[in-house]
């Protein structure tokens, strides 16, 4: 993975024809499989998945390269009714990448409908003037009949310009999803080179696989308010890499929750993502997890700028 942070301008043809590329916002409620989705789309893992509901905090980037188009896919926190400043950052964080791309797809479940968030996501549509599509995920799992019904009504609500009918985990329906966007791209430039699938620098990705397995560990137990940051970034001679990251709770209590009985969970969540990331850098790693308490780290600007979210001052 090619460690960029900002788009730098590419080639534009592929041979003698045009090229397209553009920047698409997944919005949607949470846990409705945006991340699952964009990893399908790119065809690796550049978002992480979990059960826990707002799992993505920040935008990431994934990029896949279709036909002659480069598509920029923006994976945006889901959008629920914010009760903290946490929750406030991250629904304003969404919304912003939502009018700042050149299409928006609206992810609904299948299973839970137009109930609760998604009926207020619509609504909250109506506000926005880039181009909308429509992706009912998770079609497997739902009747087909009641997959028409629910795609008409929430037509009825918006003028999606196509709907589409998809399974994240399973890929159906999603090359007819990446042929559509390829052609609906305007003409232009690619953003990025070739060979990259994301712009999440890989310190930040590494924290972000940390935190996917403390959360499929801990789900139950852990409560949403913890946090992972890479502190220390190591090239050895021998072509390992060594890394030290923090995982930040809130209290003693969360503390021993992640510890584990004779640090059985600590230990397990290391050796979980030291594998993954072994994988991703296709090199060792010898990875070093601390646990530090840090109250009320929801309110600290600096956590929010290292998440790439912009502190709420109210």
């Amino acid at each position: 993975m090619t460690d960029i942070e900002n788009p730098s301008v590419e080639g534009a043809a592929v041979g003698d024809k045009p090229t397209h590329s553009g920047f698409v916002a997944l919005i949607g409620a949470t846990n409705a499989g945006k991340s699952t989705l964009l990893n399908r789309l790119v065809g690796a893992k550049v978002s992480i998945v979990s059960h826990k509901v707002q799992t993505t905090r920040a935008i990431v980037r994934g990029i896949a390269i279709h036909d002659r188009a480069q598509i920029v896919f923006m994976d945006t926190p889901g959008i629920f009714k914010p009760r903290r400043r946490l929750d406030r950052a991250m629904v304003t964080s969404a919304w912003g990448g939502a009018k700042d791309a050149d299409l928006i797809l609206l992810l609904i479940d299948s299973e839970r409908g137009l109930r609760g968030d998604a009926e207020a996501i619509l609504e909250g549509l109506k506000e926005v003037h880039q181009p909308k599509i429509l992706v009912l995920n998770k079609i497997d799992r739902v009747r087909h009949e009641d997959l028409l019904n629910l795609a008409a009504k929430a037509n009825e609500t918006i003028a999606f310009e196509q709907t589409f009918m998809v399974s994240a985990t399973t890929g159906s329906g999603c090359d007819d999803l990446m042929d559509f966007l390829a052609k609906r791209l305007p003409e232009g430039p690619w953003y990025y080179p070739e060979d990259q699938i994301s712009d999440l620098p890989m310190r930040q990705l590494a924290a972000e696989i940390t935190r996917e397995k403390l959360f499929l560990r801990l789900h139950q137990e852990l409560p949403y308010s913890s946090h992972v940051e890479t502190e220390s970034w190591e090239e050895r001679k021998d072509g390992s890499v060594r890394i030290e990251q923090v995982i930040y709770v809130e209290r003693d209590s969360q503390k021993k929750i992640v510890l584990g009985k004779g640090g059985d969970a600590i230990k397990s969540i290391s050796t979980a993502s030291r594998k993954e990331i072994s994988e991703i850098l296709e090199q060792p790693v010898h990875l070093f997890l601390f646990v530090k308490v840090r109250e009320n780290w929801g309110d600290d600007p600096e956590r929010f700028r290292e998440m790439g979210l912009e502190f709420p001052k109210n």
